[in-house]
């Protein structure tokens, strides 16, 4: 059973990078057999990774014709936001309350000193690498494992729209300020400067990326 779930684990991650990364773009479609032959594996842990896919919105099972990657619209980036903005924000308030150390920061400041680097170097991908870090590492401190889960699917499902648009946007130079400025309210123990910085960060960043969808007249990606 435990080599059984390390087959499915091992499809499932793989399947959601090549997602995620646009290797396998929105409307790629293809049998079950095609795609377990794509991994080198067998049938039957690529079929469990791909219900655990659908599950978590990224793929539709189509019976008799496998699976199909689906597209993100605007309508979705516009909700994912709406849901992200409503629990972000609480649960790095309640981080903030919890008066975290500065051994349990260190890893949200390495993340936001990457991406500081990364913008220096010109290397948009490892940057949104350590943001796509900096929230989860947040969501891991917060420590509801629901809520993490949860969360996660979202960040899942907008990544590949923030990976297309992300040399369509202004040098996200904002952005990483914003997360120095998360952190350091995390470290004062400042619960309302805290909530209403992270709710400002998540807000613009969906105005953004919802304003570029429309003036690249991209209704879905």
């Amino acid at each position: 059973m435990a080599e059984k779930q390390t087959r499915v684990g091992d499809a499932y991650a793989r399947l959601k990078e090549d997602i995620c990364s646009n290797l396998m773009p929105p409307g790629y479609q293809a049998p079950e057999p095609e795609i377990a032959e794509r991994l080198g594996m067998s049938r039957t842990p690529v079929r469990e990774a791909l219900i655990r896919l659908e599950a978590e919105g990224l793929v539709e099972l189509i019976p008799r014709r496998g699976a199909r990657v689906l597209p993100i619209k605007a309508e979705d980036i516009k909700e994912i936001y709406q849901i992200l903005t409503a629990l972000e924000p609480d649960a790095a308030a309640s981080l903030a309350e919890r008066r975290p150390s500065a051994e349990e920061l260190a890893p949200l400041r390495q993340a936001t000193d990457e991406m500081a680097e990364a913008l220096e170097a010109g290397d948009l991908d490892r940057w949104a690498a350590a943001d796509d870090r900096f929230h989860i590492t947040l969501l891991e401190l917060h420590g509801n494992r629901r809520m993490h889960a949860f969360v996660s699917s979202m960040f899942d499902q907008a990544h590949r729209a923030r990976i297309v648009t992300l040399r369509l946007r202004e040098t996200p130079v904002r952005s990483t300020q914003e997360h120095r400025e998360i952190l350091d309210r995390l470290a004062d123990g400042d619960v309302e400067g805290t909530r209403r910085v992270f709710r400002q960060h998540r807000e613009r960043a969906a105005t953004e990326l919802l304003n570029l969808l429309e003036n690249y007249r991209l209704p879905q990606l």
